[in-house]
């Protein structure tokens, strides 16, 4: 039986759900007073849009959007001028809009510890598979773009 792994949706989803608890129930300290905090839309919002776009890259591509899965196309357009890994990078927006909404310190601690999760579980698996299928194409295109942003 094949074990299944789970994706980075659910690492997010978890986040969020750590990030409520914490803030909740062990804020520490309010940073972003109200109507401040709500500044934190912008990043929520940009984000979203991220990884909605950098989605239908891949759809429109026809290359797999589940890591450890073998990609059929390098995709090097769009968003993934900016940055190789914008879901991952549009996941953490996402989060830090979230947090800074809730406006307390302890859900950023959250924020960076899944930002270390998707560069260890998936960034580093995943760019060794791009650079095993692609080659040269891959390292070139690892000179010219950052990693996150």
């Amino acid at each position: 039986m094949k074990h299944k792994r789970l994706l980075p949706p659910a690492y997010l989803f978890a986040s969020l759900a750590i990030m409520a608890l914490l803030h909740f129930f062990a804020p520490v300290a309010t940073y972003i007073a109200f109507p401040y905090n709500l500044m934190g839309g912008i990043s929520l919002v940009l984000g979203i849009i991220l990884n909605l776009v950098a989605d239908a890259a891949f759809k429109r591509y026809r290359t797999t959007v589940k890591p450890f899965e073998d990609s059929t196309t390098l995709v090097t357009d769009g968003v993934f001028r900016v940055s190789r890994h914008p879901m991952y990078l549009g996941m953490v927006l996402i989060l830090l809009g979230i947090a800074i909404v809730m406006g307390s310190l302890t859900p950023l601690i959250v924020v960076v510890a899944f930002g270390i999760a998707m560069e260890l579980v998936f960034v580093r698996t995943e760019e060794k598979m791009l650079a095993d299928r692609f080659g040269e194409a891959w390292r070139r295109y690892k000179r010219e773009v950052r990693k996150w942003i």
